[in-house]
């Protein structure tokens, strides 16, 4: 079968013939429908180095898929060859207590997942090919009815990333709150849904591209904000001086950092998604009392069941550009140069 490949840290991945994967006990194989490319997969490629990440190429990239189960090894039960289903990407030991609640990014035993910290497409061969071998049936999600996998494809980190950073901070926006998307890219502009769809707060939007503010205001942000020198006293205007109850920043770099903090309110939280590799100085004065400041990981595989059940019921649905495989690599060079919008999936 095809596979789009990375061989070796900073290179582009390639295209190559591999042998099609076959079934252990207890492993499922999918035939892939759609797998989604993702701006961590730019850094594997134009950044990562050997002891970067505790793994190495060569792998399948392709860690957001979906498609349809093709083969079940032994021991497999509740799946049924044809049923369509999602990828949950993140793949622990499967026996820490993390693990066992589905937290699989968390994973306390690491060292005894199939790859530490990592999953299909990180590490180990992901979607990015006719099909994809998952090590455990127990990251195999059956799709709602109605749910195509290739809009299933991306919600499985696209939609599963900001689900998770939103929901950890549903009791700060109640009617009459304010959340701030900080990046409305491929994970933001979902994040702009999630908020309508699961909370009563205005959402305010903010972004440096226009196509990408106009993308918001499609995906139901109430206020959308260009970023620049005069975007915290503009956020500050919109919310009455107040701040922001919740701010996502899904670039995190140095300026949307210092935004972040700049416009949070008084025992808000500021969550850094973004893996930008910017920094945020803190000290008692540099940020607004009991502002809680964290970083998030992927999400838990109860919580991609209930992304699922959004996008089945139409209260969250990427923007999807297709790319066939033997294109894979024109899609990641409009990530790298901004002119993608939304979500690029792949379709082998």
């Amino acid at each position: 079968m095809r596979a789009l490949r990375l061989l070796e840290w900073k290179s582009e991945a390639r295209l190559e013939e591999v042998d099609e994967p076959r079934p252990g006990p207890g492993q499922v194989v999918v035939k892939i429908g759609g797998a989604g490319a993702c701006h961590s997969d730019l850094h594997l490629m134009d950044e990562f180095e050997a002891g970067v990440v505790p793994w190495n190429p060569p792998f399948t990239l392709g860690h957001e898929n979906a498609g349809w189960v093709h083969a079940l090894g032994s021991g497999v039960t509740g799946l049924e060859v044809g049923q369509p289903v999602a990828v949950y990407g993140p793949w622990g030991c499967g026996v820490c207590p993390r693990c066992r609640l589905g937290i699989d990014p968390y994973c306390e035993n690491p060292a005894a997942a199939p790859v530490p910290g990592g999953g299909g497409g990180l590490g180990l061969d992901g979607g990015m090919a006719e099909y994809e071998l998952v090590p455990d049936a127990r990251h195999v999600v059956p799709l709602p009815d109605g749910l195509d996998p290739v809009q299933a494809a991306p919600l499985t980190d696209a939609g599963l990333t900001p689900y998770h950073a939103i929901r950890r901070s549903w009791s700060k926006l109640p009617p009459g709150s304010f959340a701030v998307v900080i990046g409305v890219g491929g994970l933001g502009h979902v994040g702009v849904q999630i908020l309508k769809a699961t909370t009563a707060a205005q959402v305010i939007a903010v972004d440096s591209r226009a196509d990408a503010l106009r993308l918001a205001e499609g995906c139901g942000a109430d206020h959308t904000v260009s970023a620049g020198d005069g975007a915290a006293e503009e956020i500050r205007g919109i919310t009455g001086g107040r701040g922001a109850d919740v701010v996502l920043d899904f670039v995190g770099v140095d300026p949307t950092l210092r935004l972040g903090a700049a416009v949070a309110r008084t025992v808000g939280d500021l969550t850094i998604v973004g893996i930008g590799g910017g920094t945020l100085p803190v000290s008692y004065f540099s940020v607004p009392y009991e502002v809680s400041i964290q970083t998030t990981y992927w999400g838990s595989r109860p919580e991609l069941v209930e992304v699922l059940d959004l996008a089945a019921r139409g209260l969250v649905k990427p923007k999807v550009t297709t790319f066939p495989l033997a294109e894979a690599n024109t899609a990641y060079q409009r990530l790298r140069d901004g002119s993608l919008e939304g979500r690029a999936v792949i379709v082998p």
